[in-house]
């Protein structure tokens, strides 16, 4: 069974930095594209980041671009979000899934908190 693990969030003061995993278990993913995605309270999960199977290529959301980096780890089978200069707006629970996401395995996700 396929298993995505989100680790990492916690509270963090606004201008502070975050580094997230994210963990797959059951399967390898590394000939998939992974994201981030993210959902605030009473928003709709969007789009953060993403990265190519092989690392080679990433692209960012706009409102994370230059402040996000995404990475991976293909013999640990872990994603990874560097996190830097947070802001209240990036508040939201955290998701990780394949790039298009797959319904099926969305995880627990972490809770990321950014007080100003």
């Amino acid at each position: 069974q396929v298993q995505l693990v989100e680790s990492g969030g916690r509270l963090v003061q606004a201008g502070g930095s975050l580094r997230l995993s994210c963990a797959a278990s059951g399967r390898t993913f590394d000939s998939y594209a992974m994201a981030w995605f993210r959902q605030a309270p009473g928003k709709e999960r969007e789009f953060v980041a993403t990265i190519t199977w092989t690392g080679g290529s990433t692209d960012y959301a706009d409102p994370v671009k230059g402040r996000f980096t995404i990475s991976r780890d293909n013999a640990k089978n872990t994603v990874y979000l560097q996190m830097n200069n947070l802001k209240p707006e990036d508040t939201a629970v955290y998701y990780c899934n394949t790039m298009p996401p797959l319904r099926a395995i969305w995880g627990q996700g972490t809770q990321v908190t950014v007080s100003s």
